[in-house]
């Protein structure tokens, strides 16, 4: 159990949980980001998950990417994202492309014409839900979170051990 005990001026004891944490309120606003993408994904059906689109969009602005440098992009293992690359080359929203990377040889992904249109039609659509949940917070305060959010990302890289 995580606990953790914090002392204030009058003696009084604070046990701190886990759902007290930074790192609990990053999972549960995480949570509700995914929940508002799946409920702009379904109600525009968009022929996609939000795993789907993300990938499509990272292919999008990533040239010469590998499933090994896609899967450390998601933090997603090989396999899960090989079913996701299947799924959108089936779509013909993506192909792989056989190369040479670090004398070995790689499949990169290609995002396809139909893919490129298929990212700016969602990005269109899901624009102004996401712009609804921004204008409420202050440009500054946004810039704030997504620079600590880098910071914290950074420092639980050097940290974490995975696995991909």
């Amino acid at each position: 159990m995580l606990q953790k005990k914090h002392t204030l001026n009058r003696g009084f004891v604070l046990k701190e949980h886990y759902t007290d944490t930074i790192f609990y309120q990053i999972e549960l606003t995480a949570r509700y980001c995914k929940l508002l993408g799946q409920q702009v994904f379904e109600e525009y059906n968009m022929g996609m998950s939000v795993d789907e689109f993300a990938i499509l969009d990272i292919c999008n602005s990533h040239k010469e990417l590998c499933q090994r440098d896609l899967a450390k992009l998601i933090l997603r293992d090989r396999a899960n994202t090989g079913k996701l690359l299947d799924t959108l080359e089936g779509k013909n929203l993506i192909t792989r492309k056989l190369s040479m990377k670090n004398n070995r040889p790689v499949k990169i992904i290609e995002i396809t014409e139909e893919g490129a249109q298929k990212v700016e039609e969602v990005i269109s659509k899901i624009r102004p839900h996401y712009r609804q949940v921004k204008e409420k917070i202050a440009n500054s305060d946004l810039a704030l979170v997504k620079d600590l959010l880098q910071d914290l990302r950074k420092m639980l890289n050097e940290t974490v051990s995975i696995q991909i």
